[in-house]
Order: structure tokens, then sequence, then C-alpha cells
């Protein structure tokens, strides 16, 4: 057998023992959280029609994307994002329901990302969507559930920032950009170069007010005063002036909820996901250098599938999250019971029967033959490092 049979593709790791167990632990907690708040779990598959995620959707790019072909010829992807599958099961299965719907997953997506970059390209998301409703208060529930599902992680040091995907294009559009320097704009701010973006704007032949308004994209803005101070400097634009009025009337719900510590308002907050038409917002915390949650409104995604329905969700990537808080170390606790019964050929049906019958019990069992020439410590090492409490001998 080639060794090279024995590693997995850039991209992609194997997860066993404590690594794994505790990760399903932060997807139990993360699930309940979800579920505290009324949504309901949904199951979409891991691959779907091209189309699914085609560039009219607005998601990953075709270069991204991991593609192949079923027997009749159609092509197929494995999911790079879960939002555009929920909202195409949302199209089909609710298409009549007029009421808030309410959803959640847990799920691997896929991106066939360059290896240079150093990004994992299968990672597991736990995300909710809240479908047909387009209030500001949908919003506020939208963040307060992704602060909770951060908190009930263990994370204690973290921040939401917050922006609006229409204040960017409203404020491109009201001073005439070219596409450009619109692109040029969009790069840098996707990657939080602020210092090139106050340069790029330095060289803008723009008012006054337009560029006060640009420096709004340069950073972060807890200081709401200043928010509202240059809403009435909106250029004119009705674009900007509802996103900013959106994004003061949000701040109001979240001082309500108490969470207003968590959240900072940036302007500049651009998505690679161009489905996005409302109030945008990633999650970052000490760590990581990637956010552990993404998530926005999506008000014309679901059209593309035939229902016209507004909508906001939000992914957490559990990888990330997970790197985050072992490097801030916070441990993620769990307990494993586990009896391990060692027999030697005499007590075989002794160990067997004892076996059953603690399980009918609830109990955890590990049954093991003493037929390897090893010592009761080679056992109680054993039992150690495999989460067994407690060492049974049935023997002599």
């Amino acid at each position: 057998m080639e060794i090279s049979l024995l590693h997995t593709p850039d991209g992609v790791r194997d997860i066993y023992n404590e690594e794994c167990e505790k990760k399903i632990i932060l997807e139990k907690k993360l699930s309940e959280t979800m579920e505290s708040y009324g949504y309901h779990i949904m199951q979409t598959p891991m691959f779907e029609f091209f189309d699914v995620f085609g560039k009219e959707i607005g998601t990953t790019p075709s270069r991204d994307l991991f593609k192949f072909f079923d027997h009749e010829g159609n092509t197929l992807v494995l999911r790079p994002d879960i939002t555009p599958s929920i909202a195409r099961a949302a199209a089909k299965y609710f298409y009549e329901e007029t009421m808030p719907i309410k959803l959640y997953y847990n799920g691997n997506s896929f991106i066939n990302n360059d290896s240079y970059k150093g990004r994992l390209k299968e990672v597991t998301q736990i995300g909710c969507e809240l479908i047909n409703d387009n209030s500001v208060s949908a919003d506020a529930e939208m963040i307060v559930l992704a602060i909770s599902a951060l908190k009930a992680s263990g994370l204690k040091d973290f921040q939401i920032s917050i922006g609006h995907a229409n204040f960017f294009q409203g404020l491109v559009d009201a001073v005439g950009l070219d596409r450009e320097t619109t692109e040029e704009l969009r790069d840098l701010l996707g990657n939080k170069n602020f210092f090139r973006v106050e340069e790029v704007i330095s060289k803008l032949s723009i008012s006054d007010d337009a560029r006060e308004m640009f420096s709004l994209l340069g950073g972060f803005h807890a200081n709401v005063d200043e928010i509202r101070r240059v809403k009435v400097k909106a250029l004119g634009s009705q674009t900007i002036t509802d996103a900013i009025k959106r994004i003061l009337d949000l701040d109001d719900l979240l001082k309500i909820y108490g969470v207003d510590k968590y959240v900072s308002y940036e302007f500049g907050n651009v998505s690679a996901h161009e489905y996005y038409t409302g109030v945008i917002f990633s999650a970052y915390t000490y760590g990581s250098g990637e956010p552990v949650i993404s998530g926005g409104r999506y008000d014309r995604l679901i059209k593309h599938f035939g229902k016209d329905a507004p909508a906001i969700g939000f992914a957490i990537v559990v990888d990330t999250l997970m790197t985050a808080l072992f490097r801030q170390n916070i441990d993620i606790p769990f307990e494993r019971e586990c009896e391990l019964v060692c027999f030697d050929k005499d007590n075989e049906k002794a160990a067997i029967l004892y076996g059953e019958k603690q399980r009918t019990d609830g109990k955890n069992i590990e049954l093991m033959p003493m037929v390897y020439g090893k010592d009761h410590d080679s056992y109680e090492a054993y039992a150690k490092k495999n989460y067994c409490n407690k060492v049974t001998f049935m023997e002599g």
C-alpha cells in the first residue's frame, strides 16, 4: 500500500477521539440554542443541481465549486453554502405559508479554495433561517440568537460587526463611481484593508458631505450618535437613508435585548455572497483570522426558486469556532462514563451477561478479552486513555 493513501487531500482532515467528542458536544449546545428560540431542524442534500448555486443566485463562484455529473449528464455540485439549499426547500415545501418559518440546520459545506490559503475545504456549519418576516424585529432576533449561540459555546470575548448591504451600493451610486474603483473598494473592504480604503477615498473628487459618508466605510463605528449625525448628509439617496434608518432602529431593539455591548457597526462590511440585500453581520473573536459567524438578510434569494419571501439567516462555522475556543484556552467539558470489563476465557459468559444487563440499565460497558498477554496496568492505562472511569476484571 502506498503511504500517500494514509493522507487526506488538501483542505480536509480526520477528527477523532477527544476532539471529535468535543465537537459533537459543541454542535449539540448550538442546536439547543436554536431550538430555544423556536427553530426547527431541517436537512438538505449534500449535493444539489449546479443551478441552485449558479451565478444569478449570487453565491460561490463556479471555479470554487466541486462539480461532478450524474448518469443523466446533469451537473451537480457539493454544496458550498447551505442557505440556497434551505431557500430551495422552503420554496418547495412552504410555498403557501405566509406565517414566519423558522428553520435551522447542521451539515458540512465544501468550497474548492486554493490550497495556499490554508483554509479548510470542508467545514461544518450550524445555522438558522427566518423566512416570511422582513421586519427589523426579525433582524434583531437573528443577531441576538447569534450572540446567544456564541455565549453557549463558552466564548466570552467576541464582537458582532453589523452593516447594511445597500449602504455601500447607495454611496457608490450617489457619487457616480466608475466600476473599476467600485470593485477595488469592494475587494479592499472584503479584506478589511481599511488603510488602503482611506487612501483610495482621499483621491476621489467628491463633496465634503460625500467624503464624510465614505469615512463610515473605514472601520468599526460603535458610536451610534455619529451614525445618527451623518444620516442628514445622505447625499439625497433614499437607499442610504433607508439603510441608516434600519441600522438605528435595529440598535434600539438590541439595547432592549441588552446585547449592545457585543455589537459594533461597520458600514464597510461587505459579503462574498451577493444575494444579501439588507442588514449583514459577522462575528469575530480572538484566535481566528476568519469570522466565526456570517449572516444577513436575503429578501430576493427565495424568489429564484418560485416563492417571493423575505428572509434573514446566519451560519456558524463550527471548525473555526472550535479553533478560537482552543486558542483562548476555553475548554468544552465532557463526561463519558464507561466501565471496561476485562475477562479471561473461563469468565467470558459471565462478562457477556453482565455487560448486557448493565446496558439494559443504561450503562456503557466495553468488553475486552484478556488474551493479549497484558498485565492489569496495561488494561487500566487503556481505560484511562479511552475515558473508561471504571475497570472490572473477571478472571481466575
